[in-house]
């Protein structure tokens, strides 16, 4: 393809051009930094190939590892450069090697530094390339020595580099000096990686745009990862941007007894979360929804953190819910996730990729305590799960989260509250009765229209969910012991007795 086509170049990450607004703007420099083993090498390489791919010439000039060490670690992501890439090793004469000719430490680093900027000028009159990477400026540092040589060294590959009409890539490990902004100032655009170490789990990487001349781009933190193939930016979801038309009409859970508490059902394009104690059934109440949108003829996607996806389908199905058929038919989409090994950019990437190439139109999030492990560090989870949720409502998708709460019976604390973002909240709730450990199901919120506020009565059989009448004689079945006010018939028939103290 023609090189003119494009204003801008892409960089061959995917997500990145996204967060760019196309790509890096031709014949400027661009300064990526980052602490060693953040990505800038592999993002470098993904960027000269992706200029291969478009028939430009390309050049990589590094100092500080050796071409065999490059062509070593492309071939680590299953990359090949090739034709098209030149890589150019910059070494220090062996002059400078030989102790025994060196030069005072003052005469020898203004040498080296001659020597090298001489020697990077020359690689690039011979190979003319569009699209150049420098790896990387910490080397130039030392060599320049005092921060007013090395912002005049910098101006000079500037000037020398925008009169080439090249796109330059500088790479800077941040090894030498940290605070050093010189460069900043310089160059057309920054883009900044971090390496994070939770306490447990794998490493976390993200990116940052701090400077772009001239050109809006998507600001904040953005998760990424590097995995075999190289590097994939994971923008952060704005919910705003993404917003279809579709029907609000009502949905049936396929519970006769449950929709009439939900008022009908739930609205299309609206959230539902279920909270409770660990057992009482959150999973099976999210679950009856998927396989109601199967009856339908949709297709659902269960993502599944807390619970191993065999004894999933073991437990399910003996209920007649067979989650592992209906995924091998491609009628569901049903994923384990480890919370250990997941950024939160990454899941969101992971929903919004579902959702638009297997058209879910029911999405489960089973639980959000799975999804608050994956982040034990940050500060922004309401954020995320805002987003997400605004996004799926936005797409015409129903989203079912559970919340797991801490304790039994009475007074029960949530790890984290978002009642307050879902469009319906349903409580689940143990209470004793008729010396029984029983369910109880009601909707204390719902956004879209009235519902029950009475409390009902389920089970949980080998038929699956049964829902009963309300609890018309009972007082304080939320608070695990109740009162017995009247005689009314329990689900099995008795018509309870109660601690009456």
């Amino acid at each position: 393809m023609a090189q003119g086509l494009h204003t801008k170049a892409l960089t061959g990450v995917q997500g990145l051009d996204d967060i760019l607004a196309g790509g890096l703007s031709r014949e400027h420099v661009f300064l990526i930094e980052g602490t060693p083993g953040t990505g800038k090498t592999t993002i470098s390489l993904q960027f000269l190939i992706e200029g291969a791919k478009l028939g430009e010439r390309c050049l990589y000039i590094t100092l500080s590892e050796t071409e065999q060490e490059l062509r070593d670690s492309a071939a680590s992501h299953n990359m090949e450069l090739g034709e098209g890439i030149e890589i150019f090793e910059l070494v220090p004469p062996e002059s400078l090697l030989d102790t025994e000719q060196q030069q005072s430490l003052l005469y020898s680093s203004d040498l080296e530094l001659g020597e090298t900027t001489k020697l990077i000028f020359e690689s690039f009159e011979r190979v003319r390339p569009r699209r150049v990477v420098i790896d990387s400026l910490s080397e130039i540092r030392l060599l320049a020595q005092s921060s007013l040589r090395y912002r005049r060294q910098i101006l000079a590959l500037k000037h020398f580099f925008a009169k080439s009409g090249a796109t330059v890539l500088v790479l800077d490990d941040m090894t030498s000096d940290v605070l050093d902004k010189t460069v900043h100032s310089v160059v057309h655009g920054v883009i900044h990686l971090e390496e994070l170490a939770p306490n447990y789990g794998s490493e976390r990487r993200r990116l940052r745009v701090i400077k772009y001349r001239g050109q809006a781009f998507r600001g904040g933190y953005h998760d990424f990862v590097i995995s075999t193939g190289g590097v994939e930016v994971f923008p952060r979801l704005r919910a705003l941007e993404h917003r279809t038309s579709f029907a609000r009409t009502m949905l049936s859970s396929g519970l006769p007894a449950f929709d009439g508490l939900l008022g009908g059902g739930v609205e299309r394009g609206s959230s539902t979360l279920l909270i409770g104690p660990a057992g009482t059934g959150k999973s099976l109440f999210a679950l009856q929804f998927v396989m109601a949108a199967v009856e339908r003829g949709e297709r659902a996607a269960v993502f599944i953190f807390d619970e191993e996806l065999g004894l999933l389908f073991s437990r399910t199905s003996s209920m007649g819910m067979d989650l592992e058929r209906l995924r091998d038919e491609g009628r569901i989409h049903i994923e384990q996730l480890d919370a250990a090994e997941l950024s939160p950019g990454e899941f969101a990437q992971r929903v919004r990729r579902t959702v638009a190439t297997f058209d879910a139109k029911t999405v489960v999030i089973d639980s959000v305590n799975g999804y608050q492990a994956s982040m034990p560090e940050e500060n922004a989870l309401i954020l995320h799960m805002h987003e997400l949720l605004q996004y799926l409502n936005r797409q015409g998708a129903n989203t079912f989260l559970t919340v797991a709460q801490h304790g039994l019976f009475g007074d029960m604390k949530s790890p984290v509250d978002v009642t307050y973002l879902a469009d319906t909240v349903v409580l689940l709730r143990y209470f004793e009765a008729a010396g029984k450990v029983r369910r109880a199901v009601s909707v204390i919120k719902k956004r879209t229209g009235r519902h029950e506020d009475t409390i009902r009565e389920f089970k949980v059989t080998d038929q699956g969910l049964i829902v009963g009448e309300p609890l018309a004689g009972f007082q304080g079945v939320l608070r695990g012991v109740p009162v017995l006010v009247d005689k009314a018939p329990l689900l099995d028939g008795d018509s309870g007795s109660a601690d009456h103290s």
